[in-house]
């Protein structure tokens, strides 16, 4: 199936909104082609008969129309935009939950300013093809059909020759304007994309940048990139420049030669005088209708490149899926590891290799080894971030093959190595592990993550922003707060993946013996480089030395 029918399928739901933006359109180019033409006969009309009735008829005229006009324009553009925040909202979610199975395995080597540039430039992209693209063909069809019949009324060659300049204005122009700009456009998109991931990336690491005195090479590197989308831009620019021109070009011959045509007609007696001005008027007022399908065209090629970038992220297949029917969670919560090996692919190194231990519930056991021997991994796989082949991984005494992921997620309370933290409130920050948490919930949770008396110092207490990632907080607090998020969920698995590794020695001194109460029955997987972890677990296990890319 192609990208533009993937496309239209997800504005189902909505066509009514599309449909409704393009009947007003038709309306408001109708009431336009009215306005223009009936004008011209009405005042052609009391330039003969100077009568005070017929200029009031004129006047009045001209203010209906102009009226109606600007009362459907306003509802094409009201019912097109309202429907393309529908859709693009509809898009966004659907983008959203079609990525989010992908992470991190699928997405963990792909620059993040890439996934920026397609989670939000392409995806806001597809705005243009739903209301710059697929509603004025619409629009131009009904009216180019309605206007040629009309004016074949009058005369067939007149009704004819409107036709064809529209034809030509609204298909032939078009064509040879999209043909020109194929490659500009596509380079556009493509250009769009690149330049938002530099600056992502330059933006994010522009202290590491300064520090290694590397920032001029890699901003020269991002002002050429701008410099190729400037000119594949320059270049778009140009030919829809000359594209409008002959428009108008073609629009002023079809009023001339409508008059040429006409001029016979009236001196015949065959057609009424004071039609030489409507006619021609008219006419030019219903390429209002053709001329945005120039436009239309290029912005369909650039679309379909988003849209290819869109489905090209979307389409990849997750790492981890669901069992068909997933089997019931366990009440039991032991954990169980048997000749379990993973690597990250077919050509990479071993991280785990026949890996056996078991964690009794209710138990704590710190793993400790050197970094590369599969710690962390361990806990992705605990987490169904990635899969795995060989092994066994049993939670209660169910593999975890067999057990819907999100619902396994929900019996983890993780603190991991790497904490992200969003650019918002503490607040903010501590309820995503629980929305429905209370005050006296956030104050007990970071009474057990040694983080109480720190709110306490801050003139916002929890609604102080911690800045992106957690910018404006030390490494120490950035941790504790991922331990009271963890406190909040309140999971009967608990897994601390480095969780004091920024903290000194009285601070951790003071954080495990806050964590006793709150870790008592449940079962607890600590990872530390730590040489005194062995004083809060049960036992320790070591794991080899192990190779790793991660």
């Amino acid at each position: 199936m192609s990208d533009m029918r993937r496309l239209m399928q997800l504005v189902l739901q909505h066509w009514p909104w599309l449909a409704a933006g393009g009947l007003f359109g038709v309306i408001a180019v109708g009431s336009n082609i009215a306005l223009m033409g009936l004008s011209a006969y009405l005042i052609s009309k009391a330039a003969i008969a100077t009568g005070v009735a017929e200029l009031a008829l004129a006047i009045t005229g001209v203010r209906v129309l102009a009226i109606s006009r600007a009362a459907f324009r306003y509802l094409e553009r009201y019912t097109t935009h309202r429907a393309m925040f529908r859709i693009l909202s509809t898009v966004r979610v659907w983008f959203y939950r079609a990525v989010e199975p992908l992470a991190p395995a699928r997405l963990v080597d792909r620059r993040s300013g890439e996934l920026l540039a397609r989670s939000v430039n392409d995806v806001d992209a597809l705005e243009d093809f739903y209301i710059k693209v697929l509603v004025p063909p619409v629009v131009a069809a009904v009216v180019v059909a309605g206007v040629s019949v009309v004016y074949g009324i009058f005369d067939v060659a007149i009704g004819l020759s409107l036709a064809f300049f529209l034809v030509l204005t609204g298909l032939v122009l078009p064509l040879t304007a999209r043909w020109l700009s194929a490659t500009p456009a596509a380079s556009v998109a493509t250009l769009r994309g690149d330049v938002g991931a530099m600056l992502v990336d330059e933006v994010q690491g522009v202290a590491d940048l300064v520090a290694l005195d590397a920032a001029e090479g890699h901003r020269a590197q991002l002002l050429a990139r701008a410099g190729e989308l400037d000119g594949a831009r320059r270049r778009l620019g140009a030919i829809e420049g000359v594209a409008n021109a002959l428009s108008g070009l073609f629009a002023s011959l079809a009023g001339l030669v409508i008059l040429v045509l006409a001029i016979p007609l009236v001196t015949a007696g065959e057609l009424e005088g004071v039609f030489l001005a409507a006619l021609p008027l008219a006419a030019i007022a219903a390429f209002e209708a053709v001329q945005p399908l120039s436009r239309s065209l290029q912005l369909y090629d650039s679309t379909k490149v988003s849209a290819r970038r869109v489905f090209e992220l979307v389409d990849e297949e997750p790492p981890v899926t669901d069992p068909a029917e997933p089997v019931p969670l366990p009440e039991a919560h032991a954990l169980e590891v048997e000749g379990l090996s993973f690597r990250f692919g077919p050509d990479e190194p071993w991280v785990l290799r026949d890996l056996d231990l078991q964690v009794g519930e209710g138990e704590r056991v710190a793993f400790v080894g050197p970094s590369g021997s599969g710690k962390s991994t361990l806990v992705s796989l605990l987490l169904r971030f990635w899969d795995y082949d060989d092994g066994t991984i049993r939670i209660g005494g169910r593999e975890l093959h067999e057990l819907d992921q999100e619902a396994l997620r929900e019996q983890l309370s993780v603190v991991p190595q790497d904490v992200h933290l969003f650019n918002a409130t503490i607040e903010d920050n501590l309820l995503v592990a629980d929305a429905h948490a209370t005050l006296e919930d956030l104050d007990r949770a970071c009474a057990v993550a040694q983080l109480d008396g720190f709110i306490k110092t801050l003139p916002d207490g929890y609604d102080t922003v911690v800045g992106e990632d957690g910018l404006l907080l030390s490494g120490g607090e950035r941790r504790r707060l991922a331990i009271a998020r963890a406190v909040l969920k309140d999971a009967p698995v608990v897994v601390l993946d480095e969780a004091t590794a920024d903290l000194d020695s009285t601070t951790e001194a003071a954080l495990w013996s806050a964590m006793d109460p709150w870790l008592a029955g449940k079962t607890v997987l600590v990872i530390s480089h730590r040489p005194t972890i062995g004083e809060h677990v049960d036992r320790v296990v070591g794991l080899g030395v192990q190779a790793a890319r991660r």
